[in-house]
């Protein structure tokens, strides 16, 4: 961070040192959220959402060569505070005592760097962890047949105030003005892609088969299966997507089946549940940016939801967080030429199942 523009927030001496100048910020006390900050026995929690040790964390993560001094630091607390509090531009300047420019600027570049940068917390699992993904599906759906999932796929929909232009296409099933999220997310909530920015209007299944996921065929390995709902198609290839029998079911098998996939497959639900709570502030309600700017936005609240879980810092979905069970209605697209339906392997899993 420049700091000319934190002048208000930050003291600034030289020392000379083997004719090399080293520059520190000494901290300006009169502002209280920094107090807070840099008090090791106070709790994080509340003002910025994250524990202590997420928090130092994140910062590891966006630490880069060039940086020195309090700048990424000051950076980080502004970016995360905002997003914690859902608050203007001219609120969060007053609360770390900068100019209302410096607050948008530090906004922007480091939600455009963890954009950037977003493997470094939401990846796939690599092989020699696969299994224990895989185990922890097969406990969520009682059923040692779904030990070979490694992924539950889902949409939820970000409310945005819409742009003037091409206003309706953002207008989405459930009524309101948003941009989708697709997200795969492993057996302890975790997000492992993310593909966020299509209008709400646009359904589940176009979304999948535009996203970078479907188009690289990469995942999940050969063997292993993707969960989703009865939006999506049921896929062997150019993904293994495993869904639903379509309602109503009678035969038994089939029945079984959907119980035991449905109890897998809601981790996702939960996992947006668990991101729109730690962030209700700012995914509650429509973000005071343009729209341009909120997949960013968006991609960051899921990149830290990644960062607390790996950290301990764990909370549980508040009710009205968790996504309504209602599926949207199949889309009645021809297959695409490179499509295998994946009936045949559903039908084998569904065999399997004896209890």
């Amino acid at each position: 961070m420049n700091r000319g523009r934190i002048r208000r927030l930050l003291h600034t001496a030289v020392l000379s040192e083997s004719d090399r100048p080293t520059t520190y910020c000494v901290l300006n006390n009169n502002v209280p959220i920094l107090r807070l900050w840099f008090d090791l026995e106070l709790d994080t929690k509340q003002d910025f959402r994250l524990s202590r040790r997420a928090m130092h964390a994140l910062m590891r993560l966006m630490q880069r060569e060039q940086d020195h001094g309090w700048g990424n630091e000051l950076e980080i607390l502004i970016y995360v505070y905002w997003l914690a509090h859902g608050l203007s531009y001219r609120v969060v300047s007053r609360v770390f005592s900068v100019p209302k420019s410096t607050v948008h600027w530090v906004i922007h570049k480091v939600a455009k760097f963890i954009w950037d940068n977003l493997t470094k917390a939401i990846d796939f699992p690599k092989l020699t962890e696969i299994d224990t993904v895989g185990n922890g599906f097969a406990d969520l759906s009682r059923s040692p047949v779904f030990n070979k999932a490694v992924g539950a796929i889902d949409g939820c929909h970000i409310r945005i105030k819409p742009p003037s232009f091409h206003r309706l296409d953002y207008l989405n099933y459930k009524g309101f003005y948003s941009v989708n999220m697709q997200a795969i997310c492993d057996s302890s909530r975790k997000f492992l892609d993310i593909f966020v920015g299509y209008p709400g209007s646009v359904h589940d299944t176009r979304i999948l088969k535009s996203s970078s996921f479907y188009l690289a065929r990469s995942d999940p390995p050969n063997g292993y299966f993707i969960l989703g709902d009865g939006g999506y198609p049921c896929l062997e290839t150019p993904i293994c997507l495993m869904t639903p029998y379509r309602e109503p079911v009678d035969d038994r098998v089939q029945r079984r089946f959907n119980y035991h996939h449905s109890k897998a497959r809601s981790i996702v639900e939960r996992a947006f549940g668990v991101m729109k709570t730690r962030w209700r502030a700012t995914l509650f309600r429509a973000p005071e940016v343009s729209p341009t700017f909120v997949p960013q936005v968006i991609a960051t609240c899921a990149f830290l939801h990644n960062v607390c879980i790996e950290n301990g810092d764990i909370l549980e979905p508040d009710n009205d967080a968790l996504e309504i069970l209602d599926t949207e209605p199949p889309l009645q697209d021809a297959p695409e030429a490179h499509d295998t339906p994946g009936n045949a392997i559903r039908d084998r899993l569904a065999a399997q199942i004896t209890t």
